[in-house]
């Protein structure tokens, strides 16, 4: 006789699923109207249904485990659909927020994101305040006499400053982010071990996300996938740009500030263009409001404010450089810094780490469907 599975049923995540804004979930009643309208759910293992059942019942592990929870984009086609507005897509949005809690490293920082509602002042507080401490400890936190009139913010505040914060604010993301990858990758491969290299997965995955290819069967949300692509590409642009001027400043010894037509300034700018418009895209989105744009939680709305005053604070601080008071300057590029510090530190913890967990569901799901027997 087949063992009989084990459910465990937790109240504080039917509890949480409703306090997030997944309440809607109680209105589902199976009719599976949102599996047969899903272009993203495979045949042989469809879903929002389940995903639905499961929160319903609070199967909280079941969901961490299960890769459909980052298979789905959001698109909002089910919702559009749904005969009983039970929002299956907005409910899988909170679903995945919740795992992001389940799964982080250290389990605390994950719950202080999660309650982003209340805890965003000391999110976003404390490393602004952060660099206002260190730079007046350091002896940077005035503007120097005699500054020349094309003058760079490192004559403000020293790259090796920046560097002896970033480098290690970064180390510890990777590592929060590792422990975390590992625990889900852990769960998703103890229920479906697939087969194959994971590296021979992560290629292909990896170049769905940078075409964001899926999202483009999305009909209801079709807006989005340019916001996310341009925001994407945005961020992959700026990486990019500060690693070329570490190497420009001390390989090449380019004299800051570059010329507006060097190729490196050309890129960071490109790239901010990017940003802006990506950032532009999804806030409209949000405040356009209905069904098809999706519910805004707060977790999303944290994400997306941090992110939309990290792109305005980098514009404005370049913009008050080369056109403003060199005091204005030095406020705003503190506020910008203080604001990427933070944007590093959540990145395992915040929206930005469905790029982690995403990422794995596919190549997972690649895993899955090479070991599946052909037809």
């Amino acid at each position: 006789m087949a063992a009989i599975p084990t459910l465990l049923p937790s109240h504080d995540f039917r509890e949480a699923l409703r306090r997030r804004g997944g309440e809607a979930a109680s209105r589902c009643y199976q009719c599976a109207t949102c599996s047969g309208v899903c272009e993203l759910a495979p045949d042989e293992a469809p879903f929002p249904r389940r995903l639905m059942l499961w929160a319903q019942w609070g199967l909280a592990d079941r969901l961490a485990a299960d890769p459909a929870v980052w298979l789905c984009h959001q698109c909002n086609d089910c919702t559009v659909h749904c005969p009983r507005d039970a929002k299956p897509g907005d409910v899988v949005q909170v679903i995945r927020a919740l795992v992001i809690e389940k799964l982080a490293f250290p389990g605390f920082l994950g719950r202080l994101v999660g309650a982003a509602r209340s805890s965003w002042p000391l999110l976003v507080g404390l490393p602004i305040a952060f660099w206002v401490v260190l730079l007046a400890a350091t002896g940077h936190l005035a503007v120097p006499a005699g500054l020349p009139q094309n003058w760079a913010f490192e004559q403000l505040v020293p790259h090796l400053l920046i560097y002896s914060v970033f480098f290690p604010a970064a180390g510890w993301a990777m590592l929060a982010a590792w422990v975390s990858g590992r625990r889900f990758w852990g769960l998703l491969t103890a229920n479906s071990p697939g087969k194959g290299s994971f590296l021979a997965g992560l290629a292909p995955a990896l170049g769905e996300v940078a075409t964001h290819k899926r999202f483009g069967t999305c009909g209801a949300a079709k807006p989005r996938e340019f916001g996310h692509l341009t925001l994407m590409w945005g961020f992959v642009g700026a990486a990019v740009t500060s690693g070329l001027l570490i190497v420009g400043i001390y390989i090449q010894h380019l004299a800051m500030p570059l010329a507006l037509t060097h190729p490196y300034k050309i890129l960071g700018n490109l790239s901010a263009v990017l940003l802006v418009i990506g950032a532009g895209v999804l806030v409209a989105n949000r405040l356009g409001g209905g069904v098809k744009a999706g519910a805004s939680t707060a977790f999303d709305t944290y994400f997306l404010t941090v992110v939309v005053l990290v792109i305005t604070t980098g514009v404005l601080s370049e913009v008050a450089r080369l056109s403003l008071t060199a005091e204005f300057a030095l406020a705003v590029y503190i506020a910008h810094l203080g604001l990427v510090l933070c944007l590093f530190l959540t990145f395992p913890y915040s929206k930005f780490a469905h790029l982690l967990y995403r990422s794995l569901a596919m190549v997972h799901e690649r895993g899955s469907q090479a070991q599946a027997p052909s037809a």
